[in-house]
């Protein structure tokens, strides 16, 4: 009884007055790079979605788990409390690409560390995190070539559209060019071609020399790996 009545008063009257100025810090932290993780995300993330609208969450949701994490942490009966809050609330949010979810994770792990005090841990891991990321989508850039399909059709019997001119135009600013069809009529010609260009100012220069050939010209460039 007496053990009972000692758990009870533990569960009861456990608890860590939070200091003010060392939560604010790491409130302040957390929204400092929760933003510094958007501007990470919005300019070296690879998803399709619209990344700068879901990366305006990153903020909120870190500073939350922060909270969270600061209150808790002093007593184990809101622990046990949050347990029985999370199994009612259900969270449902579209995830419609892994890499989205990865970051979610993250600022909730900010949120974790900064709630849990351990600021020096937190910074470091997150230096590191962002500084991976950034590298090896750099990398990435540098030795991925554009690989790309391209149709060039028009009407040939009018200015200078013609299969030697394309091919001419494409080798003068691709390195690589391989031609998949043609198909000419009385008036009109269509090449297909698989190209590969060292950047994107020199693919700009050649949809810009191909437009010149005929006024008539209509360019298409497709992701080599969205044809299948």
């Amino acid at each position: 009884m007496n053990r009972m009545q000692t758990f009870q008063q533990f569960l009861a009257t456990q608890s860590v007055q939070v200091p003010v100025f060392g939560f604010i810090l790491n409130l302040l932290l957390a929204a400092l790079l929760a933003f510094v993780l958007s501007r990470v995300y919005v300019k070296y993330g690879t998803s399709l979605s619209n990344r700068r609208m879901f990366a305006r969450n990153f903020i909120l949701l870190t500073m939350t788990t922060m909270l969270i994490i600061t209150i808790v942490k002093s007593s184990l009966a809101l622990s046990l409390g949050l347990v029985g809050a999370l199994s009612i609330v259900r969270f449902r949010a579209a995830i419609k690409e892994p890499e989205e979810l990865a970051y979610l994770f993250l600022t909730i792990a900010i949120g974790l560390g900064l709630g849990a005090d351990q600021r020096v841990i937190t910074l470091v891991a997150f230096a590191i995190i962002c500084g991976v990321t950034v590298l090896r989508k750099r990398r990435h850039e540098t030795e991925e070539n554009q690989n790309l399909y391209l149709t060039v059709s028009g009407r040939g019997a009018t200015g200078n559209l013609s299969l030697e001119k394309i091919i001419e135009t494409l080798r003068k600013h691709c390195s690589a060019v391989d031609m998949k069809r043609f198909d000419e009529a009385k008036d009109m010609l269509e090449a297909s071609f698989l190209i590969e260009f060292d950047g994107t100012e020199k693919l700009y220069a050649a949809k810009a020399e191909l437009q010149k050939l005929n006024d008539s010209v209509k360019i298409t460039f497709l992701d080599n790996k969205g044809i299948l």
